[in-house]
């Protein structure tokens, strides 16, 4: 099935395009921030540096390891449930299920190899950029010369090898369960990881008031507690999602006519599979709006008080300002390949719709209020998980319960998210309804 893995990838290649770029751009950033562990062990380093250098590594590296799993899990389920037919064919030949997993998870060790591969190179250009970018603030010594070794190199390519063959394994399983009939079964894991992480969130967050307002710490618990939440979630966000339709469901058919009936019916019969378009809005949402604004409440109050930036302090804003970059590369990478894999996928019922009545227009406007829906759930769930991290933050370090940043921070939070939103919903369902009805209908059966 390994040999049928290669010969699958060589014959359609454009199919795993969207899981090489994950793979690629999280190796890269793994084996960037991992090349400061090979440049802090290096010999004359001074302490003060190579503390820098390791905190760097390890933190966004953790972060970089999280958020790629999850990246490369959003385009191998979609990818993965594309291939539903192919499954049902190959198992009806006499296609072992295990046969099949060997062949899905083949073609993800062998991408994700690459990807890695690839990626060693921008990386050695990434981290020499990112050690200047220290120098440059004070954080390294100048005398410190970048290093790229074997912890860069086995970090990236192991952490994308094991995020590749662990998230293919997990979409494969499900598929081919679905494939050979089999009763579908709740989400326990998911369920109790979500619950976990809620659990742990809200815990993390009210532990803040148990540190004084100048604690080096007290930055981290709101803001790993607003992570934690945020994870917790997009978990539950086919659940959330449920809900909110229920009570939406009589004013987007009273607003938007026929396209909101469509809506609803369409968001209640898929909510599973839009969990994989509100993961990545609530991640990038909470994650940024709590990171960014905790920041800002922190650095006003060093400016407010007269006292200059420690390196400790400059190190923490670096790394928090990377961190959302990450997160905004990331996430943007999940919901664009979610919406576009998504939205492609159904000329069929696009078809299908059109054959039954509904114009082309009448379908465009269902999926702008498909993804005006998504927007709003997204950022609701995002701004809930990251308010809970800055209040007791702002309240603790300023005696002010709301942070004096005002909307700015968040509106542009917002505007990135729905502007990936709309556009690739829209933009993907406009080319998708060139093809006319009845070939679209004939072509996906």
């Amino acid at each position: 099935m390994f040999t049928l893995a290669l010969r699958s990838i060589r014959q359609r290649p454009g199919r795993l395009i969207a899981t090489l770029l994950s793979a690629f751009l999280g190796a890269a950033i793994i084996m960037t921030f991992n090349s400061m562990h090979d440049t802090a062990g290096a010999p004359g380093v001074d302490d003060v540096s190579a503390e820098t250098l390791t905190t760097a590594a390890s933190v966004v590296g953790g972060y970089g390891a999280l958020l790629v799993f999850f990246a490369i899990a959003s385009t191998l389920t979609v990818n993965v449930r594309r291939r539903g037919e192919e499954i049902s064919l190959l198992r009806s030949t006499g296609a072992t299920p295990a046969q099949i997993k060997r062949m899905v998870v083949g073609e993800a060790a062998v991408v994700a190899l690459a990807g890695a591969v690839l990626a060693a190179g921008p990386a050695m250009l990434g981290g020499r950029a990112l050690l200047a970018m220290f120098k440059d603030g004070g954080q390294v010594a100048d005398g410190v010369d970048f290093s790229f070794g074997p912890v860069a190199l086995m970090s990236g390519i192991g952490i994308t090898l094991l995020a590749s063959v662990g998230a293919a394994f997990l979409a494969v399983r499900r598929a081919t369960r679905a494939a050979a009939g089999a009763p579908r079964r709740r989400g326990r894991l998911r369920n109790f990881a979500a619950h976990a992480a809620v659990v742990a969130g809200a815990a993390s967050v009210l532990s803040t008031f148990a540190f004084d307002a100048t604690a080096p710490a007290l930055m981290a618990t709101p803001a790993y507690g607003a992570i934690l939440l945020s994870v917790g979630f997009a978990l539950l966000s086919p659940r959330l999602l449920r809900a909110l339709l229920g009570g939406l469901a009589g004013p987007l058919e009273a607003v938007a006519g026929p396209s909101g009936y469509l809506t609803v019916l369409n968001m209640r019969r898929q909510a599973d599979q839009l969990a994989g378009v509100l993961m990545p809005l609530v991640l990038f949402t909470g994650m940024a709006t709590a990171t960014l604004y905790i920041q800002a409440v922190e650095s006003d109050a060093i400016k407010a008080s007269g006292l200059t930036k420690s390196v400790e302090d400059k190190n923490l804003e670096t790394l928090n300002f990377t961190v959302v970059g990450i997160i905004v590369v990331f996430s943007c990478i999940m919901l664009i390949n979610s919406l576009y894999a998504a939205t492609s996928y159904r000329s069929r019922e696009f078809g299908q719709q059109r054959l039954a009545g509904a114009t082309p227009a009448q379908v465009l406007g269902m999926v702008g209020v498909e993804g005006l829906v998504l927007t709003v759930t997204g950022v609701f769930l995002g701004t809930v998980a990251g308010l809970a991290g800055i209040l007791p933050f702002s309240s603790v370090r300023t005696d002010a319960l709301l942070p004096d940043q005002g909307l700015g921070i968040w509106l542009a939070i917002v505007a990135v998210a729905a502007a990936a939103t709309m556009i690739t919903s829209l933009g993907t369902a406009r080319r998708t309804l060139r093809t006319p009805a009845v070939e679209a209908v004939t072509l996906a059966a």
